[in-house]
This record gives structure tokens, sequence and C-alpha cells, in this order.
């Protein structure tokens, strides 16, 4: 069983279809989409609506800050160009879609796997996972054999070594990783919807369940149709050339 995960989509509608296309035709059977589905972008509505058909097939979907953020919460800690591109966000949403959004739960767990967006420590507080020591913390905290989360924006992994914390690891896309069941690990897919490591490739990892191997990639996709969407809506410049840029 191939399980394809993605996350910080960001209304990145060109994005996440190429990331999606490139994960069916290597095989992937589950998906999970691991929250900010919306904000950034200029295709909030379609990338919802995509979603949507996925979670009505069984994907999980976990809700993200942003996608808090768009239902009117918790908007406090957004910085202005992302506050700018929510309250437009917020303009765009049907009843569908806010309906969807205010039903997703802040974290799934599925066997010895949980999903999050961010750390497991506290979901609701949006902790970012920067290093060992919030690793660590959502490895205790999630008592579960591996955490996918998001939130980052960059693809990481840790691993639980011999002394017992977690160690991190840099990941090569394409490159297939043992994901010893005996160990415990937390996996960072990366942005499928804004990279911010200097690449304008999509991010996600697709995770051979059967052969315990997780394998992150980049995908190329139409990043110049994507800023260019984002300028034409009059959302802040910014925003644009970050995907051109990858930062």
């Amino acid at each position: 069983m191939k399980l394809a995960l993605f996350a910080d989509i960001h209304s990145n509608l060109e994005a996440i279809t190429a990331c999606l296309s490139h994960a069916t035709a290597l095989g992937a059977e589950r998906f999970a989409f691991l929250g900010d589905l919306v904000g950034y972008g200029a295709d909030p509505v379609a990338v919802l609506d995509l979603i949507q058909q996925y979670a009505a097939d069984g994907a999980v979907v976990v809700l993200g800050n942003h996608d808090e953020a768009a239902l009117g919460r918790a908007t406090d800690t957004l910085n202005p160009n992302a506050q700018t591109a929510i309250d437009w966000t917020q303009s765009q949403l049907g009843e569908r879609q806010r309906a969807f959004l205010a039903g997703l739960p802040l974290t799934m767990r599925d066997d010895n796997i949980l999903f999050v967006h961010a750390s497991a420590v506290a979901p609701e507080r949006w902790i970012y996972v920067t290093g060992p020591t919030e690793a660590e913390q959502s490895i205790r905290a999630a008592g579960a054999g591996i955490v996918f989360c998001g939130h980052v924006h960059e693809q990481s992994l840790y691993y639980v070594g011999a002394a017992g914390r977690p160690m991190p690891f840099r990941p090569v896309s394409g490159t297939p990783i043992p994901t010893d069941k005996h160990r415990q690990w937390l996996a960072i897919v990366g942005s499928a919807g804004q990279p911010r490591d200097r690449s304008n490739a999509a991010c996600y990892a697709l995770a051979d369940l059967e052969r315990a191997r997780l394998t992150f990639f980049r995908v190329p996709y139409d990043y110049r149709s994507a800023a260019q969407k984002i300028r034409s809506a009059g959302l802040p410049e910014r925003l644009a050339r970050r995907l051109e840029r990858g930062a």
C-alpha cells in the first residue's frame, strides 16, 4: 500500500495537481493532506473541491493554521501578506468549502501513524518542528511509530536513534529511505504549494507502508501560471515572487 502525503498546498492548484499526477503514476493508492490547504494562492475553491473529492474516497485530511484562519479564527499570528491572502480567501469560499474546513480534525490516527499539520504536542498551537528538540517532543506526544506533518515548508526527516534522541536526516528527492519499524520517525513532507528552500519544485512524500520505505519527491509544475493568478487576483506581489523563487 502506497500512501501519498501532501502539506501546505496553499491554494496552488497547479502544484497539487502535478503532485497528485506524479504520485498516482507511481502507484499511490491512499492520500493524505496535512493542512494549510488554503492561504497565499489564488485557487482556494478549486483546491478545496479537489481535496474534498479525495476525502470522499477515504483520504486523510487535517486542519492547518491557514485553514483555521480562513474560518475567521486565530488570525493574529499571520504576517500582513498572509492576512491579506486570508481576507481575500474568505471572500471566495462558499458554504460548501467552509463546511468542509470546519469539519476537519487537528489530527488523525491510523494504526501506528499520526497525521498532524504542526506538532503533536499541542496541535492547536501550531508549533514549528524546526530541530531535534521539537521533533522529540512531537514524537513523544504522538505515541506512534511515525508522525507525518507539514507546516515548516521544507522537507526533513527525524528518526529516534540508539541514544533515544531524534537524529535529523536530509532526504534526497527520489531516493527511498528504509523506515525500520523498530524505530520512531517524524517526517515533514514539505510544501506542495509554496516551497521555501530556493527551489520552485513542489514537494510531497510517498510512503510504501508494506515495504517500510519513504521517498521524498520534488515535482516541477507550472509555477508561472500559479504566480500570474496571484497577480491577477490582486494579492501581494511577494506571494507571486515566492513561487517563482522558491523562497
